[in-house]
């Protein structure tokens, strides 16, 4: 594909969990719209930052994106790859282009595998190795790439702390020679004396490789710090999205402003200067999302319409995209 078209398109993208009823003749009694159609592209060697309080979709948004959920509508497009229409052989190249760094570092490797085995898998999946020594080979070479050495080969994963064991995972993320890697919130789970480790790593190996990322996080100081754009989620749907510096030094959502609000300024008198935006009512379900614009019950200028029309996610300046009635 050109370099000049997006490695990644997500086209009014959506994801709804049936809720069913009844135990021999179950029917649908409902859904949850964990992702509501969605939109958005990541350029070649970007990072797109997804932000949004927990529960909002951002890691249903991230496995549907790479086919590890079904959609329930819309289209995904990976170098020109429809995701969701791939099979067989085509389906398989896909999963060597697109990888996924998952949140517990724990969970996502098998306890009854060795650190060879576990790094080895993607090697031997995708044939990228002659022979069992060619993978043995390669995977020293991962381990060494992340901070690990090839004493961990045989090791198991409890054996390892939380950030070594994060370092694993990226190490298999990193064997199929990968384009394009979701990093869901890759270091909630760490200690923040690790966190900016693994972050740095994360850079410098997307220098290395020319790495592509959607880099989901609810940490907003570090999306500011690693990401190029970002884009805020709500409720399912996505309210904003700028550059980075764009938009955390002028948010023009009323939840952005609210979320930004909430991150810590460490100059005490800039602190207690600047306005606190502290927003009424709970999250709604995502099973029965509010009418119109989903945010407006906790909003802080909804105006009556906002409770009756859906706003268009629309770009009102260049890279510059926002779902709300009264930003103009």
């Amino acid at each position: 594909m050109s370099a000049s078209v997006p490695l990644v398109r997500v086209d009014r993208l959506k994801k709804h969990f049936p809720i069913t009823r009844g135990i021999l003749a179950q029917r649908q009694a409902g859904a949850v719209q964990a992702v509501d159609g969605i939109s958005f592209t990541i350029e070649r060697g970007e990072t797109l930052g997804l932000v949004g309080e927990s529960g909002c979709g951002k890691t249903t948004a991230g496995r549907t994106l790479l086919g590890l959920y079904p959609a329930t509508d819309g289209v995904v497009t990976i170098d020109g790859r429809n995701v969701h229409r791939s099979r067989g052989k085509e389906l398989l190249a896909l999963r060597r282009e697109a990888q996924m760094i998952f949140q517990d570092p724990f969970a996502s490797l098998n306890p009854r595998w060795t650190v060879s085995a576990i790094v080895s898998e993607p090697i031997r999946v995708h044939h990228l190795a002659r022979d069992k020594a060619g993978r043995t080979a390669r995977v020293k070479e991962l381990l060494e790439l992340v901070g690990l050495s090839e004493r961990h080969l045989n090791r198991f994963p409890h054996e390892f702390s939380g950030g070594q064991r994060q370092r694993i995972g990226i190490a298999r993320s990193l064997a199929s020679q990968p384009r394009f890697i979701v990093c869901d919130e890759p270091i909630s789970a760490l200690d923040v004396s690790i966190q900016a480790q693994v972050v740095n790593l994360l850079e410098d190996l997307q220098d290395r490789f020319s790495l592509t990322y959607l880099f989901i996080a609810h940490d907003l100081s570090m999306v500011r710090h690693i990401c190029d754009r970002v884009a805020v989620m709500y409720l399912g749907v996505l309210v904003e999205m700028a550059q980075a510096n764009e938009l955390y030094d002028n948010p023009l959502h009323p939840y952005t402003r609210s979320l930004l609000s909430a991150v810590p300024i460490p100059d005490p008198k800039k602190e207690r200067a600047r306005e606190r935006i502290i927003l009424t009512g709970d999250v709604p379900s995502p099973i029965h999302p509010p009418s119109g614009c989903r945010f407006h019950p906790r909003c802080p200028i909804a105006r009556p319409h906002c409770a009756e029309v859906v706003p268009e996610w629309r770009q009102i300046s260049p890279g510059r995209w926002v779902a709300c009635h009264e930003v103009h």
